[in-house]
């Protein structure tokens, strides 16, 4: 019980009311349901009720109040204090929607290099894919606030086309809609630096976005592969999230080996893409390759599911929802090295 009131004074959830099959002072029944009202002190924001619909839950409402729903594991008695505990990581993710005050960019913190796709195209369905707009966004707003310059290129240069699907509810909050609604910001979506043309000897490190482009103009791109080597071998961080592992296949040390073998690293699984719906789209899949270079690959408990790795100066993240996780990770990393 200690340990559920502290979580619950962490989160600023009041759990008020607790009801459903065989709940109550009691327990609750195997495979049961339960309904937990919850007083927050913050709007439900819309990153909050994506996460909410991703495990199952359906809040209702937009405001303080909400009610959700959530599976009783299948186990002969629980607590009601350890159901509701449950949910605790799952809140845990509700954050501010607007973006971060930023501050000037200090040459004392260093350069990050962003890089995006260029490729907005499946082989045989109609809609487009291209750059998952929130898995930019969210890193890029906690570098700003801390100061750091970044740099947008890609492998080709010039513009960055968005995948439609990252644009709206539930994949887009208001932070990342923030940034979609800046004009300047924008205008830098549509001039990046072609990869070719960066001296990465000017950045303490690499960040592969995400998107299905990636999986097409990520891999195999000699020059992409020369910054990033360059960037890590001399003493910078190579980091990405969900398909930008794309980037990091090819990757190599000094001694010839994959840059990715025996290293904890993530990235999109197998089964969020065939959850995804576009699995017999794409040449390959993330995690098996992954593998296949020795990558001792790990993941979320639950799909889609924020999850990031640090491993020395390799820093991934699994997932969109896991952008904010890799953020936080990369400037945890950035504090612990010494600029270039």
């Amino acid at each position: 019980m200690k340990k559920f009131l502290q979580a619950r004074r962490k989160t600023g959830f009041e759990i008020k009311r607790l009801s459903g099959r065989g709940a109550g002072l009691g327990s609750v029944e195997s495979s049961g349901k339960a309904l937990v009202d919850i007083k927050a002190g913050f709007n439900l924001s819309m990153e909050l009720g994506a996460h909410f619909n991703a495990y199952g839950i359906c809040p209702e409402g937009k405001m303080a109040r909400c009610t959700i729903m959530q599976k009783v594991l299948s186990v002969p008695i629980f607590n009601k204090p350890v159901l509701v505990a449950m949910s605790m990581p799952i809140m845990q993710t509700a954050a501010a929607d607007a973006a971060p005050l930023v501050q000037e960019p200090s040459a004392s913190a260093g350069k990050i290099l962003m890089v995006m796709t260029n490729h907005d195209r499946y082989p045989s369905r109609t809609e487009r894919t291209g750059l998952w707009l929130a898995e930019l966004t969210h890193v890029y707003d906690a570098l700003a606030a801390a100061g750091y310059a970044i740099d947008f290129a890609s492998p080709n240069g010039g513009a960055v086309p968005l995948d439609p699907r990252s644009l709206g509810w539930p994949h887009a909050d208001a932070a990342a809609k923030a940034r979609l609604n800046d004009p300047s910001f924008m205008a830098r979506l549509q001039s990046t630096r072609a990869v070719a043309d960066i001296d990465p000897a000017a950045y303490r490190a690499i960040f592969y976005t995400g998107g299905h482009g990636t999986i097409w103009d990520f891999r195999n791109n000699a020059d992409l592969n020369r910054v990033a080597e360059s960037i890590y071998r001399g003493g910078g961080i190579v980091s990405a999230v969900c398909h930008g592992l794309a980037g990091l296949l090819d990757l190599q040390t000094e001694e010839g080996r994959p840059l990715l073998e025996g290293r904890r690293v993530t990235g999109f699984s197998n089964f969020e893409e065939a959850l995804s719906g576009v699995k017999d789209q794409v040449p390959y899949q993330l995690q098996s390759e992954m593998e296949a270079r020795g990558g001792r690959y790990e993941k979320a408990v639950m799909p889609f599911g924020s999850f990031a790795l640090t491993d020395g100066r390799l820093i991934t993240g699994q997932n969109p929802r896991s952008s904010k996780a890799l953020a936080q990770a990369l400037l945890a990393a950035l504090r612990n090295e010494p600029a270039r």
